[in-house]
């Protein structure tokens, strides 16, 4: 996980999980609109979970 990811999915958590398929942006996004926090929380741990 990059430094310009966390960074990334801190300002614009879907933009953040582009890369990682359509579902991952669609749950991001949802979230994200819900509360900014929980957008956050599901981008990095959908980039943590790639990293391993």
């Amino acid at each position: 996980m990059s430094v310009w990811r966390v960074i990334l999915s801190i300002l614009f958590p879907p933009l953040a999980v582009y890369d990682r398929g359509c579902g991952s942006i669609l749950i991001v996004l949802i979230l994200t609109l819900l509360g900014w926090v929980p957008g956050v929380i599901a981008a990095l741990i959908i980039l943590n979970k790639q990293g391993k």
